[in-house]
């Protein structure tokens, strides 16, 4: 199966030590081992904004602040390149498109391993940007979230989860919700009329415990199916 993976920054970045990246190095060397072609695609996590926050505190403009998000991607994705050792093939930053011909050209022979590009776009969107350049079967958004809710579950106990729903659905939950980091904005409002658009399956799913991906790829996830 050609698989992406969107993983979050949040959960590289909970506990910067060696053991936490090996539980997904683990993870995604196994579903190599097992056959399948995979695109990580790092988020920034914690570290992203924590930077941004010294320099909103010094007026920083959202270009710059989006530009800082980048970087703290490619410091995830390099460093979980690292520890995949020969078996994976950095995508270093550069532009979006370019970052795509390296991806089509490298997607057979290695586990790609991906970050941010362009400006004012997010990795939710890049992620399904490549999904649809080597027609993956399948786009995993692995998150601290444990699906798709109404409404922010942080907030509204009565939130209602889904185990699966369309993509229209999915898009009217996305406007309602804000669209800034560290609300619940679950996707990214341009990805998630992308994978509309090519009809990608995509789940939404809890990576706090790592096999959790295991079972999305199985079919056996406690998480959201979008399709």
């Amino acid at each position: 199966m050609k698989i992406v993976i969107s993983l979050g920054g949040s959960l590289l970045t909970r506990e910067l030590s060696p053991n936490n990246f090996k539980k997904y190095v683990d993870v995604i060397k196994k579903l190599h081992k097992l056959g399948h072609k995979l695109i990580v695609v790092c988020g920034g996590g914690k570290v992203c904004r924590d930077y941004q926050n010294i320099a909103k505190a010094f007026n920083a403009s959202k270009n710059q602040l989006d530009f800082i998000g980048i970087m703290a991607t490619h410091l995830n994705a390099s460093t979980l390149s690292s520890c995949l050792g020969k078996s994976a093939y950095l995508v270093k930053w550069k532009s979006l498109k370019e970052a795509g011909k390296e991806v089509k050209k490298y997607f057979n022979k290695k586990i790609i391993v991906a970050a941010g590009y362009d400006v004012g776009t997010s990795t939710d969107y890049d992620s399904a940007y490549f999904a649809k350049l080597v027609k993956a079967d399948l786009l995993i958004n692995v998150t601290n979230v444990d699906g798709v809710y109404d409404k922010d579950p942080k907030k509204y106990p009565d939130a209602k989860k889904f185990d699966k729903i369309g993509y229209e659905e999915f898009i009217k939950i996305i406007k309602k919700n804000e669209q800034v980091p560290g609300e619940y904005r679950l996707f990214d409002l341009k990805a998630a009329r992308l994978i509309k658009k090519i009809k990608l399956k995509t789940l939404i799913i809890d990576g706090t415990n790592q096999e959790e991906i295991i079972r999305a790829v199985n079919g056996r996830h406690n998480g959201t199916e979008i399709a």
